[in-house]
């Protein structure tokens, strides 16, 4: 899917670096990057985020490349992703959080990480409801005959949703904490071994599986994209003096990871913090 790329630079941070990185995820997401509408100003355009002037600029640059999506370089509203959308003709847009988490719902493999992606999915879509579609606000049935008027209209179909919604939350929760449960007792087990255990992180796609492969011999899955782990994955590792440690192969990160993702993975996270041992692998090929 080729797709264009919209960022509004108020010098928050380095705006061609995050913009390199939001096409990495694209990437990942099977989405080619062919243009980038990028405009510096202090404030966001009310409703729209970016001017009328650049939105006009990436729909005729969406349309001559044949973009059929537009994703912005941030986190936006329901209400702000239906008004560029349609400014831009009526094109799809979606945010940086969106993408992240629609990569995360693709590789998740495991029972937990597919629960961890879908509670994320609903946190994020809760609030953004009411904006993300105008079929959402239909009345529901109030019934014929004269006895609708008086019992009024019916729930809409937003507050239908919100309900369903707020129920499937609960519902993962409950079953996440059940499995963090689980988690802490293999852990203790874990403890009572006596093996030290220690954690490689850092940034997604920055060579952790790489290293722990080279180390461990083959049997994690290394691939050159973001987020090719979603799932924590222990190894033993006999050291050079004989002594052994368990190795654990971490979610990677990335810069302003959306915050619904880290609530939700903080079982998958607590891995790193419960190490002994914390090894932060870096790429030595990055200026930063």
């Amino acid at each position: 899917t080729k797709v264009i790329l919209l960022a509004l630079d108020q010098g928050l941070w380095d705006c061609e670096r995050s913009l390199a990185e939001l096409s990495a995820l694209c990437e990942a997401n099977h989405m080619e990057a062919v243009a980038q509408v990028t405009q510096k100003r202090q404030t966001p355009e009310t409703g729209i985020v970016l001017g009328s002037g650049k939105l006009e600029e990436a729909s005729l640059a969406a349309e001559t490349l044949g973009a059929e999506c537009a994703v912005f370089d941030g986190e936006l509203t329901g209400s702000q992703i239906r008004n560029i959308s349609n400014a831009l003709g009526g094109l799809e847009v979606i945010d940086r959080t969106m993408l992240i988490l629609e990569i995360f719902r693709s590789r998740a493999v495991t029972n937990e990480g597919k629960l961890q992606t879908e509670l994320a999915l609903l946190r994020y879509r809760l609030p953004r409801l009411q904006g993300m579609g105008e079929a959402l606000s239909r009345q529901g049935g109030g019934g014929g005959g004269g006895g609708g008027a008086r019992r009024g209209a019916g729930e809409t179909k937003l507050e239908l949703d919100r309900r369903h919604v707020h129920a499937r939350i609960d519902a993962l929760a409950d079953k996440l904490a059940e499995m963090e449960k689980r988690r802490g007792e293999s852990r203790k087990a874990r403890a009572k071994t006596g093996m030290p255990v220690v954690s490689l992180v850092g940034y997604t796609n920055v060579g952790k599986s790489s290293l722990m492969n080279a180390l461990c011999g083959p049997s994690v899955a290394e691939a050159d994209m973001l987020f090719a782990t979603l799932d924590p994955t222990s190894r033993k590792l006999v050291l050079p003096s004989g002594m052994a440690v368990l190795l654990v192969d971490t979610v990677g990160f990335v810069s302003r990871l959306p915050h619904n993702l880290v609530e939700a993975f903080k079982s998958t996270l607590e891995e790193a913090a419960w190490s002994d041992v914390i090894v932060r692998v870096a790429d030595a090929g990055d200026e930063q």
